[in-house]
C-alpha cells in the first residue's frame, strides 16, 4: 500500500533509479514486475515528454487564442457594434480562459505522439492548437449553461458569468454563441482540408453525447432528490461517460488522430479506452470529493451535502447492511455538516478507501493490457501519455 505513495513522487523526482525501486517494491507493495515496468515506463517515457511539450508550446498555444478571437470578432456575417464587440471580447476571456487548458493542450501533446515525436511545422503547431481551443470553446459553452442549471455560485475561481449583475440570463444566449463560434473556427481553417467534414460531425457527435449525458444527470438529480433507489453504478456510469468522458478525453485524441489522416472508424477500440480512462477519471474526482486534501485540491468537497450520483455512495449501497443502509438514507443529500460527519464514518466503517484502491489497481492493469494490444507504437504513446496524467492523482 506504501508504494502506492512512493510511486507518487515520480513526476517530482523523476531521477530516482529503477534499481531503487526495485530494491523497495517487494517490502512495500505485491505487484508484479511487469505492472512495476509499465508504471515506471509511462511515467519515465511519456508523461515528461508530455508537459514539456506542453510547457514549450502553450505561450503560442495562448497567442493562437487571441488571434481566433480577434478573427471571431471581425466576421463578417454580423456587423458588430461597439457595445457588441466589447460584450464578446469580455465574455470569451472571462469564459474561455481561466483553466487549466489540459483539454487543448491534449490535443497538441496526442499528434505530437502520433508525428512520433517529430518537430511539428508551424502551420501543425496552429491547427492543432486551433483544434484544441474548439474543444476549450465547447467547454465553455458547457461550463456557462451547466452553471445556470445548478444554480452555481462560483467556477474557476471567480463569480459564475450568469451571476454577475450585467449579465443574467443573457448568459443563455453568450452559451449559444460560444458554441456557434466552434464552427467559424474550423470553416476558416479547416474547410479544404480532406478531414473537414469529419470535424464537423465529431464535435456535433460530442456535444449531442455531453448534452444526453447532462440530461440524464439532471433528471435523476433533480428530479430523484432525496431517493437513493434511483442511483446506481449503471446509472453513474452512463452519466459519466457521456456528460464527461466523450468531450474531455476522446475528443482531443479524435481530433489528432483526424490531422494525422487516420479514420476513426478504424479506431473504435481507441475510442472505448478512452471512455474508460474518463470513467476512472471522474470516480478519481468522486473519491477526492470526500477523501481528497482540501488544501490540495482548492475547495472542499460537497458531493454528500449536494445528493451527487457519485461513485462512493453508489459502493456504499452496495456494501452496507440494512442498519447502514438506513444511516445513509437519513443523512446523505442533507446540508447540515453533522450529516456529512456520519455519512463519511460510514463511509470509514465500510472500508471505502480499499474499495477504491482495489478499483484503482485492478482498472490501471486492465487499461495497460487494453492500450499494449493496439498495433500502433504511436497510438499507444498517446494513451499512456494521458494515462499517466491521471493515474494516482491527489488533485
Amino acid at each position: 500500500m506504501y508504494l502506492l505513495q512512493k510511486v507518487r513522487i515520480l513526476p517530482i523526482n523523476y531521477k530516482l533509479s529503477y534499481q531503487l525501486f526495485n530494491q523497495i517494491q517487494h517490502y512495500l507493495l505485491p505487484i508484479n514486475e511487469q505492472q512495476f515496468s509499465t508504471l515506471f515506463e509511462i511515467k519515465e517515457n511519456n508523461n515528461f515528454l508530455c508537459e514539456k511539450m506542453s510547457d514549450k508550446l502553450k505561450p503560442r498555444f495562448l497567442e493562437i487564442y487571441k488571434e481566433l478571437k480577434s478573427e471571431l470578432l471581425d466576421d463578417k456575417a454580423f456587423e458588430f457594434t461597439d457595445g457588441a464587440l466589447k460584450w464578446v471580447d469580455k465574455m470569451l476571456d472571462y469564459n474561455v480562459l481561466g483553466g487549466k487548458l489540459n483539454r487543448g493542450l491534449s490535443v497538441i501533446d496526442s499528434y505530437i505522439f502520433l508525428k512520433e515525436q517529430k518537430e511539428l511545422t508551424s502551420a501543425e503547431i496552429f491547427e492543432t492548437s486551433a483544434l484544441g481551443w474548439c474543444i476549450e470553446w465547447l467547454q465553455a459553452y458547457f461550463l456557462v449553461l451547466d452553471d445556470i442549471m445548478d444554480g452555481s455560485h462560483t467556477r474557476r475561481g471567480q463569480e459564475c458569468w450568469f451571476r454577475l449583475p450585467e449579465v443574467g440570463l443573457i448568459a443563455i444566449n453568450d452559451g449559444i454563441l460560444l458554441r456557434n463560434h466552434i464552427p467559424r473556427i474550423l470553416k476558416k481553417h479547416f474547410k479544404g482540408k480532406p478531414y473537414y467534414v469529419d470535424l464537423l460531425e465529431l464535435f456535433n457527435e460530442v456535444e449531442f453525447q455531453t448534452a444526453s449525458g447532462q440530461m440524464i444527470d439532471l433528471i435523476t438529480t433533480h428530479a430523484g432528490k432525496n431517493d437513493l433507489s434511483k442511483y446506481s453504478l449503471t446509472v453513474h456510469k452512463q452519466i459519466v461517460q457521456y456528460k464527461t468522458a466523450y468531450y474531455s478525453f476522446y475528443l482531443p485524441v479524435a481530433c489528432a488522430l483526424l490531422m494525422a489522416g487516420e479514420n476513426l472508424d478504424n479506431h473504435t477500440n481507441v475510442k472505448d479506452i478512452l471512455i474508460d480512462m474518463g470513467i476512472y477519471f471522474q470516480v478519481q474526482d468522486d473519491y477526492l470529493d470526500c477523501f481528497g486534501d482540501p488544501k490540495v485540491l482548492g475547495k472542499i468537497g460537497t458531493d454528500i451535502q449536494d445528493f451527487k450520483c457519485s461513485w462512493l455512495v453508489m459502493k456504499a449501497l452496495e456494501h452496507c447492511n440494512e442498519e447502514q443502509k438506513k444511516i445513509l438514507h437519513e443523512n446523505y443529500g442533507k446540508s447540515d455538516d453533522a450529516c456529512a460527519a456520519k455519512v463519511k464514518a460510514l463511509y470509514d466503517d465500510l472500508k471505502l478507501k480499499d474499495v477504491y484502491k482495489e478499483y484503482e489497481n485492478n482498472t490501471h492493469a486492465k487499461l495497460i493490457n487494453s492500450i499494449e494490444a493496439q498495433p500502433s507504437q504511436a497510438v499507444q504513446a498517446v494513451l499512456k501519455s494521458f494515462l499517466a496524467k491521471i493515474y494516482m492523482r491527489d488533485k
